[in-house]
């Protein structure tokens, strides 16, 4: 099969990416688009307006097509978040023409890019191009971004950070590996002023790469899709501050285990044996629904760590049946002795 390309939007908090991918979206060509977003801290705010497009045909469904991954910068949680959610996209690339990553405003692009070399990556999808965002106005005030205390906010409320990259270095990154630049807010700014931020921009870039205005992300899908860059190929000749540290390898003892069980269960008391599971194991990420006794509504649960989160989303449909079903996603997990720790809770 084909593999499906994937366009990585790099860029600051407050640069734009959100309003130029919801634009995408909503001028997509009849294209289908899968959407990774990547945010924290303003959890869900980026991921409604995305859903909220009202783009999608009667058999799509905007929260299969579109995810959001709001436990911490992208490029610093690959194999927790977005390694095994890659593999759940990657098994309906039948159904998809097109993938669009919006990265967080902190995350570093080569980081991200590097897990497209994994074979169980890599012979399913490519990284056709990486687009950044630059905030023209505020490059014209003597800034690289619109508001630095929110960034810095966003840098505060990130417990998966792994780098304290400063902001110069990390938009020097985002500028080598880009493909394409996009300013945004360039109305804002006057003429000579505009020519000037692109003369200098152009210096910082590799050869060949444009710079292109954008209001209000407004641009044709033409522009920003299809480069056939095959960025995860030729990562080294886009250079990085990071290039001297350790790449984030592919650790092969990571799965997924999957429990169907038919009872019902205590939120709390299940919440409570799922945080001693955790820790006893190496576990990322579970997520799942709860039948919950006496209640008519299907419960959500979440967990990253031994943090977890639950709510009610809707009532069970009369042409389902009322089961818990929970994934496991960690390191070395058995089936077994999972099993065995969810049966000892009392109901």
């Amino acid at each position: 099969m084909h593999k499906i390309p994937v366009t990585v939007i790099t860029g600051f908090l407050g640069a734009g990416k959100t309003t130029l991918v919801r634009h995408l979206l909503q001028n997509n060509q009849k294209r289908r688009i899968a959407v990774l977003v990547n945010e924290f801290g303003e959890v869900g705010i980026d991921g409604e307006l995305l859903k909220d497009c009202q783009i999608c045909d009667e058999e799509d469904n905007p929260n299969e097509n579109i995810i959001e991954l709001n436990n911490g910068c992208l490029c610093c949680t690959v194999q927790e978040e977005f390694y095994p959610t890659m593999q759940q996209l990657l098994e309906r690339r039948d159904s998809l023409d097109c993938m669009l990553i919006e990265t967080s405003g902190l995350a570093l692009p080569k980081p991200l890019i590097q897990p497209f070399r994994w074979p169980d990556i890599r012979n399913s999808a490519t990284v056709d191009g990486v687009v950044t965002v630059v905030d023209c106005q505020a490059l014209a005030s003597g800034t690289l971004v619109g508001d630095l205390e929110a960034l810095e906010a966003q840098r505060e409320a990130d417990p998966n950070l792994e780098h304290e990259t400063p902001i110069e270095e990390l938009f020097e990154d985002q500028l080598a590996c880009a493909d394409l630049v996009l300013l945004t807010k360039s109305d804002l700014v006057e003429e000579t002023e505009l020519n000037k931020i692109k003369t200098w921009l152009s210096q910082e870039l590799r050869p060949g790469v444009k710079i292109v205005s954008c209001d209000h992300g407004q641009i044709s899908p033409d522009i920003l899709l299809g480069f056939n860059a095959a960025v995860e190929d030729n990562l080294e000749t886009r250079p990085s501050h990071h290039d001297h540290e350790e790449e984030h390898d592919h650790d092969d003892d990571i799965n997924s285990v999957q429990i169907t069980l038919e009872q019902a269960y205590d939120p709390k008391k299940l919440v409570t044996t799922l945080t001693k599971i955790v820790e006893d194991n190496e576990i990322y990420r579970i997520k799942g629904f709860v039948n919950v006794p006496n209640k008519p509504m299907r419960l959500v649960l979440q967990g990253v760590g031994d943090r977890f989160d639950y709510f009610y989303d809707r009532p069970w449909r009369k042409d389902e049946l009322k089961q818990t079903r929970l994934v496991f996603i960690g390191k070395e997990l058995r089936q077994e002795a999972i099993e065995e720790s969810i049966n000892n809770v009392s109901l």
